[in-house]
């Protein structure tokens, strides 16, 4: 089977939908499965405004038309509502191709929060996009809960996995820091609410990874913090080893993948009452969810790492794939 991914997002941006993509391919390649994608590499793209990082594609619809053709895929899903996603989904209906979607971000929040544009408009075009396909795959219950009141149909769960060999408690070392040691993993971007855990007023060392549009403000803001940038593979699971609470102050996420790294590296998580940690964070051994964030990531140095490790264990990337492919149809054969 061949397997066609569309996407916006893509490397070299770092961020979970890129994550999750390329450990879909990777799991999906194990059980037969040839994947290819359709990505802003080979087009011309500009910048996102205020996020640089991000580059929108420059393309038209024969441009995109003559790629699916040239592929030949046997099943296509849209991941991303960017540029390319779009002119995807306008190919796939005018050849009355079946395909799925999925949604990785909160969108419309991600517009407010740069742009005087009401949720409600967002919204409204979100739901024409993915109501158009077979399905529309979310990582979380409480995100289609929340989907399907706004209208949305045929939403599906797929779940997300961990590399549970890569981020490990064995790798726990001392990073240097005065303990405790709270870290947060990430975009460092206005939707992700840094302030919320920056502005805390907590003991020991607070740490930030990631790098993003508002890394230079923050670090001007927050000298007393240490931002170490990207950082990836065994530096980075050795570092969430290492840390004794992942504070993660997001309430936009659909899902954070982040958080399952923490767990798996024996790591406790606070967080705030959410979608996302609400859906991991599934009992009170693991994690602690607060409105009030410095209650909850103080109680969360009272956790054991053991029981953080177990929850991660749940989680595999073999069932993220064979969800995906179960919710796939064959490109000609609508519903």
């Amino acid at each position: 089977m061949r397997m066609l991914i569309v996407t916006d997002a893509w490397r070299p941006q770092v961020n979970g939908v890129v994550h999750t993509l390329e450990k879909l391919a990777e799991t999906l390649a194990t059980t037969g499965v040839d994947t290819e994608f359709l990505t802003p590499s080979g087009f011309r793209t500009l910048p996102l405004p205020t996020y640089p990082e991000i580059r929108l594609t420059l393309a038209t619809r024969r441009m995109v038309s003559r790629r699916l053709n040239a592929l030949a895929p046997d099943r296509i899903h849209i991941a991303t509502e960017g540029p390319l996603g779009m002119l995807a989904r306008r190919v796939c209906l005018a050849n009355g191709w079946s395909f799925t979607t999925s949604y990785h971000t909160r969108f419309p929040e991600f517009v407010r929060a740069r742009f005087p544009v009401p949720e409600s408009w967002c919204y409204r075009w979100l739901r024409r996009f993915h109501n158009a396909g077979q399905a529309v795959l979310v990582a979380t219950p409480s995100m289609g809960e929340e989907l399907a009141a706004r209208g949305f149909k045929n939403i599906r769960m797929w779940s997300r996995g961990v590399d549970t060999e890569l981020f490990n408690p064995a790798r726990r070392q001392d990073l240097g820091f005065p303990r405790p040691v709270f870290l947060n993993v990430g975009r460092v971007a206005v939707e992700k609410n840094l302030p919320a855990f920056l502005d805390l007023d907590l003991p020991g060392s607070k740490v930030v990874v990631g790098d993003g549009p508002d890394l230079a403000r923050l670090k001007a803001r927050y000298p007393q913090v240490h931002f170490l940038g990207v950082r990836k593979g065994e530096e980075l699971a050795t570092i969430y080893a290492s840390a004794d609470v992942f504070v993660f102050p997001s309430r936009t996420d659909t899902f954070g993948n982040v958080i399952l790294e923490a767990l798996a590296s024996g790591c406790p998580v606070a967080a705030f009452p959410v979608t996302g940690p609400l859906d991991i964070i599934a009992g009170h051994e693991e994690g602690v969810l607060s409105q009030d964030l410095r209650e909850a990531a103080m109680a969360t140095l009272q956790l054991s790492r053991e029981a953080a490790r177990k929850r991660a264990l749940e989680f595999s990337w073999v069932n993220c794939a064979r969800q995906f492919v179960d919710y796939s149809l064959p490109k000609h054969g609508r519903r």
